[in-house]
């Protein structure tokens, strides 16, 4: 009697065991639909050079930094991207002190509802702008230009988003009212009547309520160490529609790590802004120092 009893016993447990096996993990709520990286490099470049040298020149230290932050969110039809893009970069010179010679603030945050795999609707906001002041050294004394704020350009933005993959996305807008702010717009006027960034004297803001804005974005690994990242911001005021007045910008970075934590990497923006200059702004870097990647994939539940 025993025999058939304990037979019994073991199967329950073996059919027990399969369906616990069977029966899938729950994955986390809400997190599990996450996709987030984070990429932060320090570099540094210097020069040595001695008072007697004849081949000219004067010692130099070079300091750059780089953040980059993203957060996505993928959930059935619904989407939420965010990214930090941080970049600041300056130089001290003998003879002519410290300059800055890079600097970029740019946070976007973006909202969306898919209609098909590739397209989809969104809202977005970003704010793009710099940390610290800026100065044009072409004068006997530096003249102050821009500052923390001065200008920052904040968009609301509302269209159709084309992305064929996670690499590439073309957000074209519309209608994106933007809001131009000069914190302390007295500072950078050479006469009372001056208009700084588009801003009229006596006045902190501008609006731009009808407004188209086009934004494009790669990001390209290339092999196992190397990114390619490239954005380009496109934005007009349907009041004032003019060629000259169609403000572009490009910035561009590429990173490779060399070993370990040591890497390669190239900064440029390339800009166009008729309230600004009426010339085409350019600017870049190039340094070896240390990069930080981390990175986590999206885990959906079943």
């Amino acid at each position: 009697m025993k025999k058939p009893v304990t037979l019994f016993l073991l199967a329950l447990g073996w059919v027990g065991t399969a369906q616990a096996q069977a029966v899938p993990a729950v994955a986390p709520a809400d997190t599990a639909y996450w996709r987030t990286s984070l990429k932060a490099g320090v570099n540094l470049n210097e020069a040595v050079i001695s008072d007697n040298w004849k081949g000219g020149g004067a010692t130099s230290l070079g300091l750059s930094t780089l953040f980059n932050g993203q957060a996505h969110y993928q959930r059935e039809k619904r989407s939420w991207d965010n990214e930090a893009d941080f970049l600041y970069a300056g130089q001290y010179t003998r003879g002519q002190g410290y300059r800055k010679t890079n600097d970029r603030l740019w946070l976007d945050t973006k909202y969306g509802h898919a209609l098909t795999p590739k397209w989809a609707l969104f809202g977005s906001l970003n704010l793009l702008s710099q940390f610290a002041p800026g100065y044009d050294y072409s004068g006997e004394v530096p003249r102050l230009v821009s500052s923390f704020l001065a200008p920052a350009y904040l968009t609301n933005a509302y269209g159709i988003d084309f992305h064929p993959n996670k690499r590439f996305s073309l957000r074209l807008s519309p209608f994106a009212p933007r809001l131009t702010l000069v914190r302390g717009l007295a500072r950078f006027q050479t006469l009372p009547t001056d208009v700084v960034y588009g801003v009229n004297p006596g006045h902190h803001t501008r609006w731009e309520v009808l407004a188209a804005q086009v934004l494009a974005t790669l990001d390209q690994p290339l092999g196992p160490s190397a990114n390619f990242k490239a954005r380009y911001l496109l934005f007009t005021n349907y009041g004032a529609f003019r060629l000259r007045d169609v403000n572009q910008r490009l910035d561009v970075t590429l990173t490779a790590k060399v070993y370990g934590l040591l890497s390669v990497n190239f900064q440029s923006t390339l800009l166009y802004q008729y309230d600004q200059d009426p010339g085409i702004q350019f600017s870049q870097g190039l340094g070896l120092g240390l990069l930080l990647t981390r990175q986590k994939p999206v885990v959906v539940p079943k």
